[in-house]
C-alpha cells in the first residue's frame, strides 16, 4: 500500500452529533467516558463537540468505543442522525 492509500484507508470518527448520541444512549457520562479514555473531561467534551481531534493514540481507543457502541444501538445513523 502506498503512502496516499495509507492515508485514505485511515478510520475517521463519526460526526460530533453521533458521537454524543451513541454515548447517550448507553447511558454514559462525558466523565466516565473520559476517564476510561485516560484524558480529562474538557478534552473529551471539545472532541464530542467537533472543537478538537483526539490524537492518534486516544483516536484509535475512542474510534473502538464508537464502534462498539455503534452495534449494540443500530437505530443510531452514523451518517449524522437519528432515526
Amino acid at each position: 500500500m502506498d503512502a496516499i492509500e495509507a492515508l485514505l484507508s485511515r478510520p475517521s470518527l463519526p460526526p460530533p452529533a453521533v458521537r454524543a448520541a451513541l454515548r447517550k444512549a448507553e447511558g454514559l457520562t462525558q466523565v466516565e467516558v473520559a476517564d476510561a479514555l485516560g484524558v480529562t473531561r474538557v478534552a473529551f467534551h471539545r472532541w464530542e463537540t467537533g472543537q478538537a481531534e483526539p490524537r492518534a493514540r486516544s483516536k484509535a481507543a475512542y474510534l473502538r468505543l464508537l464502534q462498539g457502541l455503534a452495534k449494540k444501538h443500530p437505530a443510531i445513523d452514523l451518517g449524522g442522525s437519528s432515526t
